[in-house]
């Protein structure tokens, strides 16, 4: 795999400012980030100012800002008409900083909550987010997850379809999907025409129910079928590496054997 094409999450170092999350990065090997949208890295409320300073710390560090790890959405399902036009004004401004800073994508909400009754009422805002979004050139994912409609692969399917934009669709996140009891090979074919950007990790299913994240290579997550199931259908963006095992080893150390072993892919 090409190293061009590995981006890192910066979100396992959330307690740290973004700057030393770069430089994390790039110590790594890795020279592209999915900077994560809450302060002390991309703020919601994040100004022009703040832009200015990421995109310095961007450009010093050799790291390119691939990906916003944002929220936007999550209030597009709210019986609030004033809350629903605020969240639309939050998602415009945080596509046009995206776009400011060279983003390929950034992650949205897809409303709250896991109800597929509110797919009618997010569907026509997220279309509106997505023309806006192929004006700046910036995709928009909604991450599979624990919690939201995407962590169901009938509901996110449903809901891209009630978009209808190729610049919306969904954040692949084998793990997240593994973690909750379903199978991230039947999502793929499901997902495959709405794949927008991937997120890798990898995790073990216990004998007692539970969960637990492992070393990349040392779960249930295949790396290499991953990338032959991506690139087989046209896949021409990054694996973002989310290194969220600080309790196993630092993401300081930790972050370079997950990228070597990407890389030798």
């Amino acid at each position: 795999m090409n190293i061009e094409r590995i981006s890192a999450c910066t979100y396992p170092l959330r307690e740290q400012p973004f700057d030393y999350a770069l430089e994390v990065l790039a110590d790594s090997g890795v020279r592209k980030a999915d900077l994560w949208g809450r302060s002390p890295h991309f703020p919601e409320d994040c100004d022009s100012a703040i832009v200015a300073q990421i995109e310095a710390a961007s450009a010093r560090t050799g790291v390119a800002i691939a990906n916003l790890g944002t929220y936007p959405g999550r209030a597009f399902s709210s019986d609030d008409e004033a809350e629903r036009t605020a969240e639309l004004d939050s998602m415009r401004r945080t596509i046009d900083a995206a776009a400011h800073l060279g983003c390929r994508s950034i992650r949205v909400m897809p409303g709250h909550g896991e109800d597929p009754a509110i797919i009618e009422r997010i569907a026509p805002l997220l279309a509106e987010s997505a023309a806006h979004a192929e004006e700046a050139g910036v995709l928009l994912g909604m991450e599979n997850h624990r919690g939201s409609l995407a962590g169901n692969i009938e509901d996110a399917v449903a809901l891209c379809e009630a978009v209808g934009s190729p610049w919306f669709g969904v954040l692949y996140e084998p793990c997240n999907l593994l973690s909750k009891g379903v199978d991230y090979r039947e999502a793929f074919d499901a997902f495959a025409d709405w794949i927008v950007h991937v997120h890798v990790k990898d995790g073990l299913r216990m004998a007692d129910g539970s969960f637990q994240r492992v070393h990349l290579g040392e779960g249930e997550v295949d790396p290499a079928w991953l990338v032959e199931a991506l690139e087989g259908i046209g896949y021409d963006g990054d694996y973002a590496l989310e290194y969220e095992i600080p309790d196993i080893e630092p993401v300081e150390t930790g972050l370079r054997k997950w990228v070597e072993l990407f890389v030798a892919i």
